[in-house]
């Protein structure tokens, strides 16, 4: 009899554990569908997590795609949100469309933004910009303001295209540029590894590089003269976080954080002591925590 009771609790609980983890697969897998922006680009966007949950829309940054976030999309801690990514204008599986005006006009990039969260039908995101993708949420609060999302998070933000708090590299930059294709991909890689105090593991790297590969060559020339309308970030009243690198060597985190709290007093920022450009990657357990805790924060406003 009590072996009979032991058996039946050992095959209840493997059954449970069975049906958690068919649970977790289904929430896993993804969605992908496009979106058009109002200037007729299509824009690459993919599903996974909790679809009935709080959503969570990331935005990667220059050189990047939606592979940028696998360790947040991956991550079992937060596949109880609903979490959506896009590939940027110009970049990975996105339109790329010719014209300079596509890349340097930085409400384009705001309305492909405010085109995702219409077409996902996603009730007041967080959104989560990294590097340049903190540039367009910026952009985005201009445009459309926040009453419809229900916060932000910038990692590594750009807040201004500005030499206080950009790190200068100009020969890198120029070789970006370069229609040397030797020059500019090997621009790519240094630009690349520039991003990691501690350097992902080589498999990462590598497809990390083929995002930078598929990137638009008009796009890396036009993006650096990117309009950002630093007032949406000043007038926004919905939580505002800011995370950044100690070691940074693409932006420098104190000018920016200063610049960006001297716009609006009510942002909070952390600094991570052992991270470069992409907190996300490199401390990611940390930044997985803390970005958890701020989607709850934020959706109980």
């Amino acid at each position: 009899m009590l072996r009979s009771m032991v058996s039946d609790a050992f095959r209840r609980t493997v059954l449970a554990g069975i049906l958690l983890a068919a649970s977790a697969a289904a929430f896993a897998e993804t969605r992908n569908y496009t979106v058009t922006a109002p200037d007729g680009v299509t824009i690459d966007v993919q599903e996974s997590g909790d679809p009935d949950a709080p959503a969570v829309i990331f935005i990667h940054g220059l050189l990047g795609s939606h592979l940028s976030w696998e360790a947040q999309v991956n991550s079992p801690e937060l596949q109880r949100y609903r979490l959506i990514t896009y590939d940027l204008r110009g970049h990975g599986l996105s339109g790329k469309p010719a014209g300079a005006d596509a890349y340097a006009d930085g409400r384009r990039w705001a309305d492909d933004l405010a085109a995702v969260i219409a077409g996902s039908e996603a009730r007041d995101p967080v959104l989560v910009g990294w590097s340049l993708g903190a540039a367009v949420i910026t952009n985005y609060l201009a445009a459309h303001g926040d009453d419809r999302i229900a916060g932000a998070l910038y990692v590594g933000g750009v807040i201004e295209l500005h030499p206080d708090q950009i790190v200068s590299h100009p020969q890198l930059y120029r070789d970006l540029r370069s229609g040397n294709l030797k020059t500019h991909l090997d621009a790519e890689r240094a630009f690349l590894a520039l991003c990691f105090h501690m350097q992902p593991d080589i498999v990462t790297f590598q497809r990390l590089l083929a995002n930078a590969a598929l990137a638009s060559p008009e796009m890396q020339t036009a993006v650096h003269s990117m309009t950002v309308a630093t007032e949406g970030l000043a007038a926004a009243r919905k939580p505002l976080l800011l995370v950044y690198g100690a070691h940074d060597a693409l932006v420098h985190p104190e000018p920016s954080i200063a610049r960006a709290v001297a716009l609006n007093s009510r942002i909070r920022s952390l600094v991570y002591a052992e991270s470069g450009h992409a907190p996300f990657l490199e401390e990611t357990d940390r930044f997985n925590r803390d970005l958890a805790a701020f989607v709850d924060t934020a959706g109980r406003r």
